[in-house]
């Protein structure tokens, strides 16, 4: 298994969950520094990333970008999947589309959270979960010619209202028969929603393609309640090799944070 932390530009909403918010190159520096194999891009867009400026940064240090995620895309605008109004879920598309396209040059997996959106007050779980595949399923058609893969994220009821559950996700994207669609467990999110955190792994790990680490409290790994030795012995047998990439809060400060996390989790691995 390999670490990996999400990073964030200086202009990123508060609402992006990212430790380093700050000019990419000095975040790619630390994220070495500390340890990590490869750093999570949030993005709003394609365009918030110099690929002449980072690509020699990540050369030079060796690192990755496993991951791109698109939680920017829905909090600053409001696009995604399930609404009713074609022209927003064509946006929100159009918006993945070209994030994808930014993957294809990493070899990155590209995240879709809370941009798949709620069931509306005034909606049907029936219609909205349509109009989301409808949209999923485009863009995974997308991105399967370049080799990308399409990870769908669980994300609390307190968060949205939508595929909240690691088993309610592996549910929803086995309608789909698309290899490249996959799922992004979170352990933060699975505390609250998941019956057994390392049940749940077990039991979708053909579908898994990339986790996020934070514990019961969205503090880095070990700072919390969450029963992270076991968590990694279950991944390990039954053969996960991809990332854990810490998306926790940046407390107490943020480089405290990336190096707790990194310290804690390179000595589990």
């Amino acid at each position: 298994m390999k670490l990996g932390i999400a990073i964030a530009s200086k202009e990123a909403l508060p609402s992006a969950f990212v430790v380093f918010r700050d000019d990419i190159e000095i975040s790619i520096k630390k994220a070495h520094a500390m340890g990590y194999d490869g750093v999570e891009l949030a993005l709003l867009d394609a365009s918030q990333i110099d690929l002449a400026t980072v690509d020699p940064l990540l050369q030079e240090f060796g690192l990755e970008v496993p991951m791109i995620s698109s939680g920017q895309v829905f909090a600053q605008g409001g696009l995604c999947f399930t609404s009713a109004d074609k022209d927003i879920r064509d946006q929100a598309v159009s918006r993945i589309k070209d994030l994808i396209d930014l993957a294809e040059h990493f070899g990155a997996i590209v995240n879709i959270g809370r941009v798949r959106g709620p069931i509306a007050p005034e909606d049907t779980y029936a219609d909205s979960e349509k109009r989301f595949l409808e949209s999923l399923d485009t863009v995974a058609a997308y991105a399967e010619p370049k080799g990308i893969l399409i990870a769908v994220e669980p994300v609390n009821r307190y968060e949205i209202n939508f595929i909240n559950s690691v088993d309610e996700a592996y549910t929803i994207v086995q309608k789909l028969d698309r290899p490249n669609i996959k799922i992004q467990p979170d352990t933060f999110h699975m505390n609250i929603e998941d019956r057994c955190i390392e049940a749940a792994l077990v039991e979708c790990i053909d579908r898994i393609a990339y986790i996020h680490v934070a514990d019961s409290n969205r503090w880095a790994p070990g700072n919390g309640h969450l029963n992270f030795p076991n968590i990694i012995n279950v991944l390990r047998s039954v053969g996960y090799e991809g990332y854990l990439t810490a998306e926790i809060l940046a407390y107490p400060t943020p480089d405290r944070a990336a190096q707790m996390a990194a310290t804690y989790l390179r000595a589990l691995l």
